[in-house]
């Protein structure tokens, strides 16, 4: 009876300060290597780790069945749906007070935990208002880089740190901060995750990381970069597979009518021009319009 009390009251007293929330969809082996990196983590006796599986999958099932992680790990599944609506459904079920939203290929440093609740609770004490902490990823060097992926990191189509550097330990100015609220690294108060779900009507990639970050920001709710919660993205992506993600883009933005980031009048015509070129822009240009067409 002792007992039992003892560890009632633990498990009370030592809630996790973090829940690192994880969509996943058929991608185990990577899913797997995501959460080992969790495990080194300064703060892993901090945190709870909420997998939640879109769709059906026998061999992430088996992952959770077989392997005994270091860490707390809870893991579901929902029929499937889109990344968005599992990540909702995570987040209903975080016992901290804080929410980490990554990827499945996102491995992360292991101070880059430590590093979010650190920055949450600066923007706390200087009493700066709800704010969501962007971190920082770059391509995971072990799957090798090439030129394409160098200019959606540089460019802003993948990643755009390049052009938030001079912002680090600060807000982005808000009529930006949608465009960088990139939900394979930032994190947020689980009140204002809850608050502010991500859409479950959209269904196809592309722009809803930016809607989210529209929605937070006409909530008042800041963007702080926190550029030494450090991370790295473990995929490779190919010419092919670059365009490919364009003209998907190109395809979605009709879902996301009220974003700014459809090109019209002068800027359409200047997307029209260079995609006449055989550059990385024009590509990848003449790509996005292909899809905006169809």
């Amino acid at each position: 009876m002792v007992v039992g009390i003892w560890y009632l009251v633990y498990g009370i007293w030592h809630m996790p300060k973090l829940s690192v929330i994880i969509p996943t969809h058929q991608r185990a082996d990577i899913l797997d290597h995501c959460i080992h990196h969790l495990e080194k983590q300064t703060i892993a006796d901090d945190i709870e780790v909420i997998v939640i599986h879109d769709g059906q999958d026998d061999k992430t099932d088996a992952l959770f069945d077989n392997t005994a992680f270091h860490i707390t790990v809870r893991y579901g599944s929902i029929p499937k749906s889109q990344q968005g609506v599992a990540r909702n459904v995570a987040v209903q079920k975080a016992q901290a007070s804080t929410c980490l939203f990554i990827g499945d290929d996102i491995f992360l440093e292991s101070h880059a935990c430590e590093h979010h609740l650190a920055a949450h609770a600066k923007i706390a004490e200087q009493e700066k208002g709800p704010a969501a902490v962007l971190g920082f990823t770059t391509w995971d060097p072990a799957v090798g880089t090439n030129d394409v992926m160098h200019w959606l990191e540089t460019s802003g189509w993948q990643f755009g740190y390049p052009k938030i550097q001079k912002y680090k330990h600060r807000f982005l100015p808000k009529k930006i901060a949608h465009k960088f609220t990139y939900t394979s690294h930032v994190s947020v108060s689980t009140e204002i995750a809850r608050a502010h779900p991500f859409d479950k009507d959209v269904k196809m990639y592309g722009w809803e990381d930016v809607h989210w970050g529209a929605e937070l920001r006409d909530a008042n709710v800041h963007l702080y970069y926190e550029p030494d919660a450090r991370a790295l993205h473990h995929h490779f992506i190919s010419m092919e597979d670059s365009l490919k993600r364009m003209e998907t883009l190109g395809k979605s933005i009709a879902a996301f009518p009220s974003l700014d980031r459809r090109p019209t009048g002068w800027k359409l015509w200047a997307y029209r021009l260079s995609a006449l070129l055989p550059t990385m822009v024009g590509r990848h240009r003449k790509a996005f319009l292909r899809g905006l067409r169809s």
